[in-house]
């Protein structure tokens, strides 16, 4: 934000409400705005011009009221321009907090992407080449690819440990950054809720490794704890996912528009937010996912399905889910609705280019475009693309392209 406000304005006003008292005794009186700014400009030391000044709130959740000035700032001075960034764990739970509905823009930050991964750490070319959809030119640098594919599923896509990866390739600390994130993670959920649902929490929390590690991914309740019960641990499942520490995918029955009309609410998989913080949280050291030995080999789906939904997710475009038939014998990893499609797509962790569940499917329901991940290069077949897992990025252009030629197709043939 800093960052955005040094190349877009003359000036930035950066205000941190952690611990900062001076602030709470500045929001605690009525929201009246011009006494607001004048106590702003005091603490950053200079005069905030409306519309040359960008204004940062960061910490926004540790004084709620402040969160809350922003529906008067968009009512009665809209000329100021401001940024709010916060915790959802603090924002969405914290009780008495006034939201302003409709009065602000959001904009949710994800850990980075694969291709944002490979931009930080200076490849701008293999990104270019991937754009292209090369197949011949990817297959010649797929080494390189497959490289920093292995080292993305270890750093992962949280901020400070990509940090860490480009600035001393040091994956020891890396791993150290991950392990207090986690930590803190737990130490914030004692903040915002009861005794009671923290102890639920930690404990389903710590069950996702095992879940995904089960060749069916289905959430059983019975991994938390033995005689555990969907009841005693919804209200955490629910709690984790608004604050998107973890990401609920549930089943469809059949792959129709829209497809939220046909989930199976009873029936999901649970992802954690960040491929690398799952590995830090099943304890898997550099040597096993960069060498690829067989404790890799064993968890390594998981951490791909994980990778895969991972990249997906950041797609506002896409709502996605996924199938398995009604005796459970055919399960397809993801099902994904764009604006235009449904795409089926099956996720293999090598190069292994076996579909059985999504041929199955396509079988089933007719379905012309289905998608499998690995991987093994790009290619089409009659009834199935194979994208290369350090391409999923693309995704949705491919599908959009095809969409489109297929439109001009039907116009063609009319």
């Amino acid at each position: 934000m800093q960052e955005f406000g040094r190349q877009y304005y003359e000036r930035c006003a950066y205000i941190s409400m952690d611990e900062n008292e001076r602030m709470q005794e500045v929001f605690r009186e009525a929201f009246d705005i011009g006494r607001i700014i004048e106590m702003l400009e005091i603490e950053v030391g200079f005069k905030i011009n409306p519309e040359k000044t960008l204004i940062i709130f960061d910490e926004v959740q540790e004084i709620p009221r402040a969160l809350k000035s922003l529906k008067y700032f968009q009512e009665y001075a809209p000329q100021y321009h401001i940024i709010a960034a916060g915790s959802f764990l603090g924002i969405a739970l914290h009780e008495g907090t006034s939201f302003p509905v409709g009065k602000v823009d959001f904009c949710n930050l994800y850990p980075l992407t694969f291709r944002e991964f490979l931009l930080a750490c200076g490849e701008e070319k293999l990104l270019e080449i991937l754009d292209r959809n090369d197949p011949d030119i990817m297959q010649a640098f797929k080494t390189k690819y497959t490289d920093y594919l292995k080292y993305y599923y270890y750093v992962g896509g949280m901020p400070e440990a990509v940090s860490e990866f480009i600035t001393n390739r040091d994956l020891k600390r890396v791993r150290e950054i991950q392990n207090k994130l986690l930590y803190a993670y737990e130490n914030d959920l004692s903040k915002h809720t009861t005794k009671e649902i923290v102890t639920r929490i930690r404990m389903l929390w710590n069950s996702i490794p095992a879940q995904l590690a089960k060749e069916n991914k289905k959430f059983i309740y019975g991994l938390i704890r033995e005689g555990a019960r969907a009841r005693e641990y919804e209200a955490a499942i629910t709690w984790l996912t608004d604050v998107g520490l973890v990401y609920r995918i549930s089943r469809v029955k059949k792959p129709d528009f829209p497809l939220r009309a046909y989930q199976d609410f009873s029936a999901f998989k649970l992802f954690v937010v960040d491929v690398g913080l799952l590995g830090a949280m099943c304890r898997l050291n550099a040597r096993t996912i960069l060498e690829g030995n067989r404790l890799f080999e064993e968890f390594k789906g998981s951490l791909t399905e994980q990778y895969v939904l991972q990249q997906l997710i950041v797609n506002s475009e896409n709502d996605i889910f996924y199938w398995s038939s009604e005796n459970a014998t055919s399960e397809l990893d993801f099902l994904i609705q764009t604006d235009d499609c449904i795409v089926p797509l099956e996720v293999k962790a090598e190069e292994n280019l076996q579909a059985k569940s999504l041929k199955v499917f396509v079988q089933k329901y007719g379905v012309r475009d289905a998608v499998r991940v690995s991987m093994s290069g790009f290619r089409e077949q009659d009834w199935v693309t194979n994208l290369p897992l350090y391409n999923i990025g693309n995704l949705n252009r491919y599908f959009n392209e095809k969409y489109n030629n297929h439109l001009k197709e039907r116009h063609h043939e009319s």
